[in-house]
């Protein structure tokens, strides 16, 4: 079964623009305004509930629109996700590398969120977080909008106990286990995070679980969860983590490169169920390396 056409949402931002075309074409630059025209006037720009938006209707900061993202050429990725757990309330999906799970870039169809609608037909699936496109592992679906939100609070008050593993260099020098803790924002170019001078914001618990000469297995927690957290916090250490593009330096490769994968698997994920009580625990089934 194909994957179905997804919209995304956006949040409009205060601006000054007066109209909906005029302040999408500001926010996507690399869109042209004749392209967006021809999405308003086949129907791709939503409101909300799903009605149809106009390209002069005013631009009001805090409303929620529906686009649909629409890119040529979209490459398929040869790797599969697997469910790992589905009720009607969760799916687990276990992501392999590549695969984003939202659409980003040059990627609509080819995500995690639209291979899972097609394989379940349920358009109510919806993550409640993510990993990078590079990481594998498990990635956590709301099923039902009646109680998403009792799980998405589960994230926003760090009562989700997550565990990732990573393949690095050794660090011989340093006592484990061990924790980090900095001040991590926006880096150059954009994309990037660094740390910087400032009250830390993200910490990150370090052990190790296989020593095996120049390539250390590590376990790696999140408590905070700032963007590349763990993959900044690795190279700042001096350990940066096997396949990284993005740190300690910035590594250009095609879009169909696949032959050295960041080594960071998202393997567990624990918490007490928000509906029933009860503990819940899921673990990937993928292997680095």
């Amino acid at each position: 079964m194909p994957a179905p056409d997804l919209p995304s949402r956006l949040q409009l931002a205060p601006g000054p623009w007066t109209s909906l075309l005029e302040g999408l074409c500001a926010r996507f630059p690399a869109v042209a305004r004749a392209q967006w025209l021809d999405r308003f006037a086949r129907g791709r720009v939503l409101d909300s509930d799903g009605q149809p938006l106009e390209p002069a209707q005013p631009w009001r900061a805090g409303q929620e629109i529906q686009y649909f993202r629409e890119v040529a050429d979209e490459p398929v990725l040869p790797f599969a996700e697997r469910i790992l757990y589905q009720d009607e309330h969760l799916l687990v999906a276990d992501k392999p590398h590549f695969l984003p799970v939202t659409p980003a870039g040059r990627f609509v169809q080819q995500t995690l969120l639209a291979r899972l609608v097609a394989a379940t037909g349920n358009r109510e699936l919806a993550p409640l977080h993510r990993i990078d496109r590079g990481t594998a592992g498990l990635v956590l679906f709301s099923s039902n909008p009646a109680t998403r939100g009792a799980y998405q609070r589960l994230f926003a008050e760090r009562r989700i106990d997550k565990g990732y593993e990573a393949l690095a260099p050794a660090l011989p020098d340093l006592t484990f286990p061990l924790q980090r803790s900095s001040c991590i924002g926006r880096g150059e170019p954009f994309f990037r995070m660094a740390e910087q001078a400032g009250e830390a914001n993200a910490l990150s618990r370090i052990d190790v679980i296989a020593r095996n000469d120049a390539v250390w297995r590590y376990a790696l927690e999140p408590v905070s969860g700032r963007k590349h957290q763990l993959r900044v916090h690795m190279a700042a250490l001096g350990a940066p983590i096997l396949g990284d593009d993005y740190y300690p330096q910035l590594i250009e490769r095609a879009v169909d490169d696949y032959r050295q994968p960041l080594q960071l698997l998202a393997r567990r994920l624990a918490f007490i169920d928000p509906l029933s009580g009860e503990p819940r625990a899921f673990r990937s089934e993928r292997e680095l390396g």
